[in-house]
């Protein structure tokens, strides 16, 4: 179990205890359990079967999943509630142009993240025009200490004590051969992308790919969000490929500071 950031006191009178079970619901599908039965779904929730099969059927009923009478998933709708965000939220609108310019400027895919909890969300991309295999799509969730914007937006998240207790409570899974689970590594990673004021990481999710972020802050100087590349490793030695590509970061970064 991992731990959850510190989050304001909610009044009990002002809680909907079956809206937080229906989404808890929601959210125990993921790729190991792509289809559960009311009793797995239960184990995942820590709710009774009995609950359980209720939230299901009223999740079907309602076009959030489906059945073949014994097994449950979800439909397509489920993307509506997601995507809503996008719809409405104004960082991911207001970072596009300026993702545009730098991705045509580097020739790289370009990205805005931020933490939910403790994992990365890409928030707004803009690709190249050549084929990349080093991309993520929009509302993906990654471990942010794999991601060069994940351990960004980890250095500068406040009371260094609270990323150190993360990281001791969660279990972290090694992607790739050079996946980094040492938990002393990955946090003297953090710290010095804090000192430097960006992230280089290479391997850590994708072979062969390399990530280079920068923090995105807004007019009162607090971080909000993270701005990223991707690119093939192969092309360039790391060095090179900060020269290249860290000042176009850094300067699309001091320009979003009025919009952010």
């Amino acid at each position: 179990m991992t731990t959850r950031p510190t989050r304001p006191e909610l009044d009990r009178r002002d809680w909907i205890a079956g809206l937080e079970k229906g989404l808890a619901i929601l959210e125990a599908f993921d790729d190991a359990m792509p289809r559960m039965t009311p009793t797995q779904a239960a184990e995942r929730t820590g709710l009774t079967r009995t609950a359980a099969r209720r939230y299901l059927l009223t999740l079907e009923h309602l076009g959030y999943t489906y059945s073949d009478g014994k097994y449950f998933g979800l439909t397509p709708r489920v993307l509506r509630v997601g995507w809503s965000y996008f719809d409405s939220a104004r960082l991911p609108r207001m970072v596009q142009p300026f993702l545009q310019q730098l991705s045509a400027t580097i020739e790289e895919s370009c990205y805005v993240s931020v933490l939910d909890d403790w994992e990365l969300v890409f928030i707004a991309r803009n690709g190249t025009n050549r084929v990349m295999t080093t991309g993520f799509v929009l509302g993906a969730r990654v471990p942010a200490p794999l991601t060069s914007p994940g351990v960004m937006l980890l250095a500068h998240q406040p009371g260094e004590d609270a990323v150190r207790e993360w990281l001791e409570s969660t279990q972290l899974t090694p992607f790739t051969p050079h996946t980094v689970t040492n938990r002393d590594r990955l946090y003297q990673a953090i710290r010095q992308a804090r000192i430097d004021g960006f992230a280089v990481i290479e391997q850590q999710l994708q072979i062969g790919v390399r990530g280079i972020a920068v923090p995105l802050k807004n007019r009162h100087g607090d971080v909000v969000a993270a701005l990223s590349t991707n690119m093939p490793m192969s092309r360039e030695s790391t060095e090179r490929a900060i020269a290249r590509v860290l000042p176009h970061l850094q300067e699309t970064a001091v320009s979003m500071i009025n919009v952010l």
